[in-house]
């Protein structure tokens, strides 16, 4: 029951400052910028400081500070006593507070923001170069093992084709052999009949001689 009762005093919160704390005076700030009324710009613009640094410090205190008895509830009326064109809580902080504080320390803040600024610069450009150094090297063995994988093919290609011509050449030459062979025993037989036909032709016109 006390957490419920916490969720719902920690919504109840968030739903009064987002409308009162932020939508109203977001939309009497635009008013203020469409009038151009210096005043007014004035007023809202102290507002927004005082807000954004309630804000910030809202971030720790909801962490240390929630266990405090009627602690959203004094969130809420330091919220209203900002706002309220009575009290001017915004302008009474600043006036008092932050402008002092800030004129003081402006320098110091200002030399650590160049500083910030020129390290985050750094660091991204140190950063970047080293991304672009590990694309590079990804990209090259990536290149390198594609370039192998295709060489292999390529090699598998050429073992089948030259396996295949040899089978072609493997199947057509005994024929050849066997044609050779054939006209060669085949010649033999020729010159035999050939001789065979003038010796018979040689022993005739002897006989013819002799009668």
């Amino acid at each position: 029951k006390k957490y419920i009762l916490a969720s719902g005093r920690v919504e109840e919160t968030e739903i009064f400052r987002l409308i009162f704390g932020t939508l109203y005076p977001a939309y009497y700030s635009y008013k203020a910028v469409k009038s151009k009324d210096i005043k007014e710009y004035v007023k809202w613009m102290m507002y927004w400081i005082i807000f954004a640094l309630f804000t910030t410090a809202e971030t720790f205190t909801d962490i240390f500070l929630c266990w405090f008895p009627f602690y959203y509830e004094l969130k809420i009326a330091f919220v209203a006593w900002l706002l309220s064109p009575y009290t001017k809580g915004s302008s009474l902080l600043y006036r008092k507070f932050v402008h002092p504080t800030l004129s003081s320390k402006e320098k110091e803040i200002d030399d650590c923001l160049v500083q910030a600024k020129d390290r985050s610069y750094d660091a991204l450009v140190h950063f970047g170069k080293r991304g672009l150094n590990v694309a590079a090297t990804a990209a090259v063995m990536a290149a390198s093992k594609g370039q192998g994988a295709l060489s292999e093919r390529l090699r598998s290609f050429s073992m089948q084709d030259l396996s295949t011509i040899r089978g072609d050449s493997s199947s057509t030459v005994p024929p050849s052999v066997t044609v050779r062979t054939s006209s060669k025993q085949s010649q033999p037989k020729t010159s035999r009949s050939t001789s065979e036909g003038t010796g018979s032709s040689g022993k005739e016109t002897a006989s013819v001689l002799a009668t």
